[in-house]
C-alpha cells in the first residue's frame, strides 16, 4: 500500500507523461541537458547614437552577421538567460553571429533618455551596425522592429540582404480601428498605475497578451523583463511611440527578399497585421505559425517551423539545438518511466511516451 506522499508522487509523474503524450505546453527547458563548454557566450560593448545616446549590444555565435532590430521589453543579459528567449537567440547563433541590442532607454542603454520616437529606432539601429562595421546583413524583426527593420532597409538597400519580421505590423495600435486610441489610452494608464510596483498583477496583464500559453515559470520571467528592462516612465513613451508607427507607405518600396511569419492566435498584434504586411511587399512569403503567442516559445512546434523557414530562407543549416531538446526530452522520459514501475498503468504510459519520443527523434533526422 502506497503512502500519502508516494501517491502524491505518482500523480505528479502521471500528469507529466501525459502532458507529453496529449501536448500539453510543458516547458522543456527544465528539461534540457546542460551544454557545458559548448554553450554560447555573448560579448557585451556599446556605441554611441548620432545623439550622443549610449547604446549597449551583443554579439554571439560566429559566421555571417545576423542582426536583431531592437523591440520593445528587452535587456541583454537578463534575455540572455531567459527561458523566452534564450532558444531563439542560440538558434539564430548557431551558424551565424548574431548582433542584438537594447533600445534607447531600456535594458543596458542609456537609460536617462527623454527623445525617444521611431525615427531614433532607426537611426540607432544604424549606430549598431556601423559601429560593428557590417557591410550586408540580414535583419531580424520582431514586432515593431519590423516596423524599424524596413524603415532602414529602405533608406540602405545595399546593406540589408533580406528582411525576416515575426509578428510585426506595418500600422500600430493606434491606426488599426477606430478603437485604437482608446486602448492606447487604456495600456498607458496600466503602465503607470502598476509597471514598477511590487504588485505583479499589473504586469501580469502584459505578460498575458505576449504569452497566453507560456508556462507559470516563463511567465514569471517575462514579468520580471517588464520591470528590469524599463521603468514605467519610459514603458509608456516607447508604448506610444510604437503605437503610433504607421510605415504603409514604405511597403511597395520594399524589394530585398522578405520572409514574414506571424502566429495565428497572436494576442498583441493580430494576424491580420502579417496579412496586411505580406500583400503589400512584393515577392514576398508568408507562414502562419500554429501558436497563440507573440513570442514563439521552446515546447511549440511553430518554433521549429520558424527555424526551418529561417534556415531556407538564409540558406542556411537547421540549428542542431533542436535535435539537442529531443533527446533531453526522450532522456528524461526514460527517467520518469522508470520511477513509476510500481503501477502496471504508469508503466504502460511510459513506454507509450518513451516510444513517441524516439519516432519523433527518427522524424527530425529524416526530415
Amino acid at each position: 500500500m502506497l503512502l500519502p506522499q508516494e501517491r502524491k508522487a505518482l500523480k505528479h509523474k502521471k500528469a507529466a507523461l501525459l502532458r507529453v503524450l496529449y501536448g500539453h505546453p510543458a516547458s522543456l527547458r527544465s528539461w534540457r541537458q546542460p551544454r557545458g563548454s559548448a554553450r554560447l557566450e555573448q560579448e557585451i560593448r556599446f556605441c554611441t547614437a548620432p545623439d550622443g545616446v549610449r547604446i549597449a549590444y551583443a554579439t554571439a555565435g560566429k559566421g555571417p552577421p545576423i542582426v536583431k532590430v531592437g523591440n520593445w521589453l528587452t535587456h541583454l543579459e537578463f534575455d540572455w538567460k531567459s527561458p523566452v528567449w534564450r532558444h531563439v537567440l542560440e538558434g539564430l547563433a548557431e551558424h551565424r553571429q548574431l548582433i542584438r541590442y537594447d533600445v534607447r532607454g531600456t535594458g543596458l542603454s542609456d537609460r536617462d533618455v527623454s527623445d525617444i520616437t521611431f525615427e531614433h529606432f532607426v537611426t540607432d539601429l544604424g549606430a549598431v551596425v556601423d559601429a560593428l562595421g557590417l557591410e550586408r546583413f540580414p535583419l531580424f524583426g520582431l514586432s515593431q522592429g519590423g516596423a524599424v527593420g524596413i524603415a532602414y532597409a529602405i533608406r540602405n538597400p545595399h546593406r540589408v540582404s533580406h528582411l525576416i519580421l515575426l509578428g510585426c505590423f506595418a500600422r500600430g495600435a493606434a491606426h488599426r480601428s477606430s478603437q485604437g486610441p482608446g486602448l492606447v489610452a487604456t495600456r498607458r494608464a496600466i503602465i503607470r498605475q502598476g509597471w514598477g510596483s511590487d504588485d505583479p498583477s499589473y504586469r501580469e496583464l502584459f505578460s498575458a497578451q505576449f504569452l497566453p500559453d507560456g508556462t507559470p515559470e516563463q511567465l514569471r520571467w517575462f514579468g520580471e523583463l517588464e520591470r528590469v528592462s524599463a521603468t514605467a516612465e519610459v514603458a509608456e513613451i516607447i508604448a506610444v511611440a510604437n503605437a503610433s508607427v504607421d510605415v504603409r507607405a514604405l511597403l511597395p518600396q520594399v524589394k530585398i527578399p522578405t520572409l514574414i511569419l506571424h502566429s495565428r492566435g497572436d494576442r498583441r498584434v493580430p494576424l491580420d497585421c502579417g496579412h496586411e504586411l505580406a500583400a503589400n511587399i512584393a515577392g514576398s512569403r508568408f507562414v502562419t505559425l500554429e501558436s497563440n503567442n507573440h513570442l514563439i516559445l521552446e515546447h511549440e512546434p511553430a518554433t521549429e517551423v520558424f527555424f526551418d523557414e529561417v534556415a531556407k530562407f538564409l540558406g542556411d543549416e537547421k540549428p542542431r539545438s533542436w535535435k539537442h531538446t529531443v533527446r533531453a526530452t526522450e532522456g528524461k522520459l526514460q527517467k520518469m518511466a522508470h520511477g513509476v514501475e510500481t503501477s502496471a498503468t504508469y508503466k504502460i504510459l511510459g513506454m507509450v511516451a518513451a516510444v513517441a519520443s524516439v519516432i519523433s527523434f527518427i522524424v527530425w533526422l529524416l526530415a
